[in-house]
């Protein structure tokens, strides 16, 4: 008598397995990104912009993490925009309208429907432009990706919670300026650094792990003036992006001319 066969599986295969993981950070960073809203409905607008930061570093791991493991996907990368769109379009406008732009009535409103429709015009340009051939353009991204553009809109709250606010700002202006110039960037062609094809010498990995381990250990004590202190690094990174990329770009143009200058006319 032969023994049953146990066709019992969880997961049909390995891919399978694989991209449950990636999939599963996916949607925990939308939830978070969701209850961001919700700490902003409460008035609780230091744990909203903690749940962002949140969602942005785990929309920077699931995409990695899935590619380490073999376990990209149509799904998961389909799955990321979504994400992304409520995560950093809907919830920081959601959360800027409810601590100032409401304020400004239907001007405020106004602004953030702009912001979200910039978000959403952003995440389908880059669905579209990441299926093209690799090149050095890779290390640049076409405007400012989502994540920045939904920590950039909260600038003016983070700091207002920094203690760097020594000043009374008008934030009834500096609010507005802010939603406008980033969803300007969000749908522009200014080249941002994307930092996806970072090569560290082995060496100096130690030295990356003590940076990281410190950035963390100040981001736990000093949350908001770290996070400050970090988009404006971001925002002067900006014009040196620029300046790298024109760079890069007339080196590739005269290395293409000096390629074709080589080939030689045979007929």
């Amino acid at each position: 008598m032969e023994p049953k066969k146990n066709n019992f599986k969880i997961v049909a295969d390995k891919k399978n397995a694989r991209m449950i993981l990636p999939n599963m950070l996916t949607l925990i960073g939308v939830c978070i990104g969701l209850t961001s809203i919700r700490f902003a409905l409460d008035g609780r607008f230091e744990f909203a912009i903690v749940a962002i930061i949140f969602a942005a570093l785990i929309d920077g791991l699931d995409g990695r993490i899935a590619r380490l493991i073999k376990g990209t996907s149509k799904v998961g990368k389909e799955l990321d925009s979504l994400t992304d769109m409520i995560s950093f379009g809907v919830a920081p406008a959601f959360i800027m309208y409810f601590w100032k732009l409401n304020t400004l009535g239907r001007f405020g409103w106004l602004l953030c429907l702009i912001y979200v429709i910039c978000v959403a015009l952003r995440l389908a340009r880059f669905n579209i432009n990441s299926n093209q051939e690799p090149s050095w353009r890779d290390n640049f991204f076409e405007g400012v990706p989502s994540p920045a553009g939904g920590v950039l809109v909260l600038t003016p709250l983070i700091f207002s919670l920094s203690g760097f606010d020594y000043l009374e700002l008008n934030y009834n202006l500096i609010v507005p300026i802010f939603f406008i110039v980033t969803s300007f960037l969000l749908i522009s062609k200014f080249p941002s650094y994307s930092f996806k094809k970072i090569v560290i010498p082995r060496k100096t990995t130690i030295f990356l792990l003590f940076g990281i381990v410190l950035f963390f250990g100040l981001l736990l004590i000093y949350t908001f003036n770290v996070i400050a202190l970090s988009v404006v690094i971001y925002l002067l990174l900006l014009p040196i992006s620029l300046m790298h990329f024109q760079k890069l770009k007339k080196d590739h143009e005269n290395d293409k001319i000096q390629d074709d200058d080589d080939l030689e006319d045979v007929l």
